[in-house]
Formats: C-alpha cells, sequence, structure tokens
C-alpha cells in the first residue's frame, strides 16, 4: 500500500527568524501553486522562490505536501475571519435576512484570493491532512443546520439536517463558479444581482414557494 507523503511541519517556529522563513516558505508555495501548478511546486523549487536553502525548507518541512497543507491552512484561516463573522451576525436574523447574510459571504469568501482558492479546490491531491481542506464548509454547514433547527418552525421543510445540506451546497456552488469561472459576474451590479436571485431562491425552497 502505498504511503501518504507527510504533511505534518518538522517544528513550529518561535524565534522572529525563523518565523520569517516559515512565511516565506509558505508564501512561495502559495505564489507557485497559482502561477506554475502543483507538479511544479518542489521543494527545490519553493525554497528557490523564497530565498532560503533546500536545507533550512527541511527543517521546518519534510516534503511540499506539508507546506501545502500549511498553506491550505493560512487560506482557511482567510475564510474564517469571513464566515464566522457573518454567522455572528446571522443567527439573530429572519429567515430572509440570514440567508442573504449568508450568500453574501459565501461570495466574499470565494473573493478571498480567488486564484488560490480556485487552485486549493480543484487542483491539490486529497492526501493525508489535506483531507482537512474542505473545513470551512463543514462548520459552515453545522452552523447553517443549528440556524435552520432554531427557526424550525418557520420554515416548510420538514427535514433540517436535508434543508441545511441542500441551501449550503447550493449556495457554496453558485459562489464558487460565479467568483472562480465567470468573469463576467465580478462587477459589484452584477455580484449583487446574484445575491438577490440566490437568495430569492433559497428562502423559497425553505419557506415555500409563495414567499
Amino acid at each position: 500500500m502505498a504511503r501518504h507523503p507527510a504533511t505534518k511541519p518538522r517544528k513550529t517556529a518561535s524565534q522572529v527568524r525563523s518565523r520569517a522563513t516559515v512565511a516565506a516558505l509558505v508564501e512561495a508555495t502559495a505564489r507557485i501553486l497559482v502561477e506554475e501548478g502543483f507538479d511544479k511546486a518542489s521543494t527545490n523549487r519553493i525554497a528557490e522562490v523564497a530565498g532560503v536553502s533546500v536545507g533550512s525548507l527541511y527543517q521546518y518541512f519534510p516534503s511540499k505536501e506539508a507546506l501545502v497543507a500549511a498553506v491550505v491552512e493560512r487560506h482557511n484561516r482567510d475564510i474564517m475571519q469571513v464566515v464566522q463573522s457573518a454567522l455572528a451576525e446571522a443567527i439573530s436574523l429572519p429567515v430572509e435576512d440570514a440567508v442573504r447574510r449568508l450568500v453574501a459571504m459565501a461570495v466574499e469568501a470565494h473573493r478571498v484570493d480567488p486564484e488560490l482558492h480556485c487552485v486549493l479546490a480543484e487542483q491539490i491531491p486529497r492526501t493525508g491532512r489535506l483531507e482537512n481542506a474542505d473545513s470551512v464548509d463543514r462548520q459552515a454547514h453545522a452552523a447553517f443546520r443549528d440556524y435552520l433547527e432554531s427557526r424550525k418552525e418557520e420554515l416548510a421543510v420538514t427535514d433540517v439536517g436535508l434543508a441545511a445540506f441542500i441551501c449550503a451546497t447550493s449556495i457554496e456552488a453558485v459562489a464558487h463558479n460565479a467568483v472562480l469561472h465567470h468573469a463576467e459576474m465580478s462587477s459589484d451590479p452584477a455580484v449583487q444581482a446574484l445575491i438577490d436571485e440566490a437568495s430569492c431562491l433559497i428562502v423559497g425552497y425553505l419557506k415555500g414557494s409563495s414567499t
């Protein structure tokens, strides 16, 4: 059975200089992924772009997969700042307003370094810790399910868990394809129209077609 490459860092950078080295390596990995692709992201190439020796790279990361995992974690942290803020706002809102806020959040999250987001979503092999690249989606889905459960009496759906899955998956698909694959939707008017229509679709499903 083939073994997965090691994806955990060898050690945690504690000094200012070592943290700067790790940050440079992670940034270099992200740049190469976007500009050259996963296959070109060798440890030698990453070290070259980061301006450090390969030996220094291996002090902190055992493989390029470990560096890619670090890029995924950094990107997820950036997105979670957007997601957590939106969820905190949405929890006290009526269904119509909450859905609109969550749709807007999904679009905003996909606009956080969209080129890198596209690479991480569509090109990176799911090996080892890279299987956790969808952790943001799982957290958002769980929070949306909890919100719908709290508003269950207002909804026309009978299975809240299934409804949460359908809504969250639909919102994610709309935001992902609009931001990453349809440049004509990047203008502010187009984004607002997208949010309006997607929100109407989701609310109509949740509360009944008469809404």
